[in-house]
């Protein structure tokens, strides 16, 4: 039999499904992807097929077996991540209770708004660090049971993606410390919490939590009907990742021994985080997460913006729409490929974009449901290259927002994700936050984080410290120092943008009043504008 000296990550997210081979030293030898699928509908929905999701996942792993000579007898353990958040129901059978919930799902911003204004709210967050959101499962659970009963009805166990996933790898009904304790716990035992479960009305749903397991130091055998769809060997040790945010953040070097150092993900959502002790978490108003690392008694303290390269995307197929009605269609990849060009051809600063393009509103550093995207301060001089900085300097802005909530703002910036690889955008994203940023040259972070998880739980490395030292370190590279002219225009534009924002919300919330067709609320005549002459 061949040697055993390989590791399998694998990364659900949201767009693509991603199986990635490393050796037990954490060098990447190929990979395999299925795009991944997810129907919008009414009211907000954002669901997917469950069947499907685990059928793309195996048809990942088979592809990779095409890739890598001898991958099944030389596989030593297989990882699962995936996008976090959502709600994926089983019931009988280990059958899927319909399509899953995902975290992109809006409707249950009504039932979030009335949860986080409740006063049981306050020990709810103390317990998780989290703020209350309608991507998380509490939040969709409780609205579920409000307005969809017979789902959870149905239903005999409440799992994530990589959840379900694990179980039909392993055939075991379990989640990870991460996801059940900024959901439903508390981050310092690493255990469910009735307080918590009690503020989300959902005690009479407990028994759809499932147990918790630690994937650094628990596997569970790839059972033979996995093997058979997989073509992998049964029995091979199968290790329960953390949510995706945390491991790509590990594998992108969150967690180093670096004093000051942070990480962000800038990919369609903006994931910023720092890792600290529990017992060091500083917990700022109501917004946020903490989310456990595989490590002892270290936590990620995290803000998210529910989109960050997204609003690129709209303002692109913007222009690739208009183009196209005019007769003179475009390559959505030749209008990335112009962005530092315009970004050269105009003034940094001259607009302000509050980037919250997502139907779902924002979730960091405020959460609200109803937060839209804007532009500040157009004139008739403004061109599209100036659209696009503002869109562009928008997520530098939006990660400043996010430091500045946790605690203070960093001394090193991590950065992974897409648009990591754009220059430009590094440049914006240092002078925004004011620190030194560098680039790992892991290419897959997230499925590198959970198979750091599986090389620690089959022995490999006696912890996640002596892992991290060979797989993250070596790979970070060098500083990336901001421009301090940048620097200090970004420092004299920042208030501005926050200033914006929390004068925004009430304008918001008209809006949302008036997409759902009710009747607004009186305002005073002196404090709006009235119309006419």
């Amino acid at each position: 039999m061949a040697e055993r000296d390989i590791i399998i990550g694998i990364d659900a997210g949201t767009s693509v499904i991603k199986a990635v081979a490393f050796t037990l030293q954490g060098r990447q030898l190929g990979a395999a992807a299925v795009t991944n699928q997810y129907n919008s509908g009414q009211n907000g929905a954002a669901t997917q097929n469950m069947d499907r999701t685990w059928a793309d996942c195996a048809s990942a792993l088979r592809e990779l077996g095409t890739r890598i000579d001898g991958l099944a007898d030389r596989t030593a353990a297989l990882a699962i991540t995936a996008q976090g958040d959502g709600t994926w129901l089983v019931g009988q059978g280990n059958r899927p209770v319909g399509d899953a919930w995902l975290w992109l799902d809006a409707r249950a911003a009504e039932t979030t708004r009335s949860l986080a204004q409740s006063p049981a709210d306050a020990a709810r967050f103390t317990a998780t660090g989290t703020a209350l959101n309608t991507c998380q499962q509490g939040a969709q659970m409780a609205h579920m049971q409000s307005y969809f009963p017979e789902l959870l009805d149905q239903a005999e166990v409440a799992l994530h993606c990589k959840d379900w996933l694990y179980l039909n790898l392993t055939g075991v009904r379990a989640t990870d410390p991460s996801e059940a304790s900024f959901t439903f716990g508390d981050f310092r035992t690493r255990a469910y919490s009735d307080t918590v479960i009690d503020a989300l009305g959902l005690r009479n749903r407990r028994h759809l939590l499932p147990q918790i397991i630690d994937g650094s130091r628990d596997t569970h055998p790839l059972s033979n009907s996995a093997a058979a769809q997989t073509g992998l060997r049964a029995g091979t040790p199968v290790s329960l990742g953390y949510v995706d945010m945390v491991m790509t953040a590990l594998g992108a070097g969150v967690y180093t021994g670096t004093k000051g150092a942070a990480c962000s993900t800038i990919g369609s959502t903006g994931v910023h985080m720092r890792a600290v002790r529990d017992d060091d978490v500083r917990l700022n108003g109501k917004s946020g997460y903490v989310i456990c690392l595989p490590a002892s008694r270290m936590v990620t303290q995290v803000q998210t913006n529910m989109a960050a390269t997204l609003n690129i995307d709209w303002a692109l197929r913007l222009a690739a729409d208009l183009m196209s009605e005019t007769g003179h269609p475009h390559d959505y990849a030749d209008l990335v490929a112009r962005i530092d060009g315009w970004l050269a051809r105009s003034e940094p600063g001259a607009l302000l974009y509050q980037p919250y393009v997502s139907e779902a509103g924002e979730r960091g550093p405020m959460v609200n449901a109803n937060a839209r995207a804007g532009f500040i301060g157009l004139s008739a001089g403004h061109r599209f290259p100036d659209l696009i900085r503002a869109v562009v300097e928008s997520l530098g802005m939006a990660a400043r927002d996010c430091y500045g909530a946790m605690d203070a703002l960093p001394h090193e910036l991590r950065l992974t994700g897409g648009a990591a690889r754009s220059q430009a955008l590094r440049g914006i994203l240092a002078a925004c936050v004011g620190a030194p940023v560098r680039v790992s040259a892991r290419e897959e972070a997230g499925a590198a984080g959970c198979a750091m998880m599986a090389a620690v739980a089959i022995g490999a490395y006696r912890d996640m410290e002596s892992c991290v030292a060979e797989w993250v370190s070596p790979l970070l590279g060098a500083a990336e120092a901001p421009d301090e002219k940048l620097m200090a225009t970004y420092a004299a534009l920042y208030p501005a943008y926050a200033e914006a924002r929390m004068a925004l919300e009430p304008v918001w919330d008209r809006l949302a009043t008036h997409r759902d067709g009710k009747s607004a609320p009186e305002i005073n005549a002196p404090d709006t504008a009235q119309g006419g002459s």
